[in-house]
C-alpha cells in the first residue's frame, strides 16, 4: 500500500476509534479513546491501557509511569516522545477500563485489540516495536514469561521488538527482584530508541 493510501486509511481508522463507545456499559462511564501517532511513526509502542490520569487529560503516558519511561528509560524529551512521526503510542485497549473490584485497573477488553490494534499495526510503517507490561507481552508472546522477554531481543512482523516491564511505581517488586534490568538492559533499549530517532548520545 502506498504511503498516501496508508495515511488516509489510518486517519479514517483513528476517527472510528475516537468515536467508539462499545464498552460504555461494561465500564459504567463514558469511554475516552486515546489515539496518538502517524503512519510514519518510527516506533510503535504498545502497552496495556490508558491510566485514569490519561483518561482525564487525553494525553498518553501523562502520568508517573510516563515520566519514568521518557526521563529515566528512554532519556528523551517530551517533544520527541509526543512527536507523532517518532512514536505511535497505543494500547491493548484505547480507553481507561476503570477499577477492578479487587483493586487495580480492570484488564483491557479483548475486543479493542482485535477490532482496532491489529489494523493499526498493518497501517503504521514503524521500524521497531516496544511492548510494555505483562498484558501486552502475553498478547504477542503467549506462554512466555516477562522475566525472559524483558532481557531478549524479539521480532514482531519481521521487525525488532523490545519488551519492557511496566514502568509504574507500583511495579517496584519486579525491579527489586531483577536489578539487572535497570542496571544494564534498559540502556540497550535506550540506545536503540536513540538510534531510530537519530538522537546523538
Amino acid at each position: 500500500m502506498e504511503q498516501k493510501d496508508r495515511k488516509s486509511e489510518l486517519v479514517r481508522l483513528q476517527d472510528q476509534i475516537l468515536r467508539c463507545r462499545s464498552c460504555r456499559e461494561i465500564f459504567g462511564f463514558e469511554p475516552h479513546p486515546i489515539v496518538q501517532g502517524s503512519c510514519n511513526a518510527k516506533i510503535m509502542q504498545i502497552s496495556q491501557a490508558p491510566s485514569k490520569t490519561v483518561h482525564e487529560t487525553g494525553r498518553p503516558f501523562n502520568d508517573a509511569s510516563g515520566r519514568r519511561l521518557r526521563g529515566e528509560w528512554y532519556r528523551i524529551s517530551d517533544e520527541d516522545f509526543y512527536n507523532p512521526d517518532h512514536f505511535y503510542i497505543v494500547s491493548m485497549a484505547h480507553c481507561y477500563p476503570g477499577k477492578a473490584p479487587g483493586g487495580g485497573d480492570r484488564r483491557p477488553p479483548g475486543i479493542c485489540s482485535e477490532r482496532w490494534l491489529l489494523r493499526e499495526m498493518e497501517l503504521v510503517d514503524n521500524e521497531i516495536y516496544i511492548i510494555i507490561g505483562g498484558v501486552a507481552a502475553a498478547f504477542f508472546f503467549p506462554r512466555e514469561k516477562m522475566t525472559s522477554l524483558a532481557f531478549e531481543n524479539r521480532q514482531i512482523n519481521g521487525k525488532p521488538a523490545y519488551v519492557l516491564p511496566h514502568p509504574s511505581p507500583l511495579n517496584i517488586k519486579w525491579f527489586r527482584d531483577y536489578p539487572e534490568f535497570t542496571e544494564k538492559r534498559i540502556f540497550e533499549v535506550q540506545k536503540e530508541v536513540h538510534r531510530v530517532l537519530g538522537i546523538s548520545p
